[in-house]
């Protein structure tokens, strides 16, 4: 099923009380994944992905103000004053010229922290690079590199990515459609910034997409899992570096109607149970193309 042509009129009210499932990890201690914040005043109110928080109030209503200051041209893909390309994954004229990100070997290999794969997974493995279904957004070329603890290469694994499209919600057929999709029907139908690849000789894996939006209690991520067969390596996140998150949201045309997202690192209940040192382990390295994409890479250490 196709997009409808202005995505922003479907939002619903974000203040809505979430059913949301537990969490854990085993890499970190005192890390939980998959949790945040959503609230308004003093109310207690669950997140998308779990959690709880009693501090946030300026959650949906800025989101919810939709496309009206995009213009045409913004969706139909360009590059803006700061040069980041808008449309979509159509933006990626110059694709063939992007830089390989994993030319220098790993200089360490510590092993990602694991989490559970959350609410908002399906059962859809779809092999695919370009996982947007012509949803528009900020393009964006993700890069992942996965190794073993020895940092060599994990051959032939499978890499699954899921995210939210610009308006912070997933799709898909996923055990709470109400918490993840805004029980949106056309959403629900939908596989949209959803897909796997298969590791190379490199262990590396390519996926073409958009900058994720967000919604209350989480910083914006990506969720991934690295399995092989039935056996499951790792599921865990990854983020990107907060001041781009900042600029995009700001600046954007197709981003700036949603306001500032109202959960950073500190406030993250993932990222702010690391320290800060450590939380490079968790957050791409993005460098801007030539075209106006964002290339954001990772290498992601596992076991086997």
């Amino acid at each position: 099923m196709s997009r409808p042509a202005n995505p922003f009129h479907l939002l619903l009210d974000r203040r809505e009380l979430l059913v949301k499932t537990a969490v854990g990890v085993t890499a970190l201690p005192l890390l939980n994944a998959c949790a945040g914040t959503e609230g308004d005043d003093d109310q207690t109110i669950t997140t998308r992905d779990g959690g709880v928080d009693s501090t946030h109030d300026a959650g949906s209503t800025a989101r919810d103000a939709g496309s009206e200051g995009v213009d045409a041209g913004a969706r139909d893909g360009g590059v803006t004053a700061s040069g980041w390309a808008t449309g979509g994954t159509a933006s990626m004229i110059a694709k063939a010229s992007y830089p390989d990100p994993f030319t220098a070997a790993p200089s360490s290999c510590a092993i990602v922290a694991s989490t559970t794969e959350g609410p908002c997974t399906t059962s859809t493995d779809l092999d695919r690079e370009d996982v947007s279904e012509g949803w528009t957004g900020l393009p964006v070329r993700l890069a992942l590199r996965v190794v073993d603890s020895g940092c060599a290469p994990l051959v032939g694994a499978t890499v699954k990515v899921w995210h939210t499209n610009i308006e912070g919600i997933y799709s898909g057929q996923t055990p709470s459609p109400g918490t993840c999709s805004d029980n949106i029907p056309d959403y629900i139908a939908q596989d949209f910034f959803r897909g796997v690849q298969t590791t190379d000789a490199e262990g590396v894996v390519y996926f073409d997409t958009c900058y994720p939006g967000w919604y209350g209690g989480r910083a914006i991520h990506i969720h991934f899992q690295v399995k092989s067969g039935a056996t499951s390596y790792r599921v865990s996140q990854l983020f990107f570096p907060e001041t781009l998150t900042t600029e995009i949201f700001a600046e954007h045309p197709e981003y700036a109607g949603y306001g500032q997202p109202d959960t950073t690192f500190s406030n993250d209940n993932v990222m702010a149970a690391i320290p800060s040192a450590s939380r490079a382990d968790l957050i791409f390295e993005t460098q801007q193309m030539t075209d106006g994409a964002l290339l954001a890479s990772k290498t992601v250490t596992v076991t086997n």
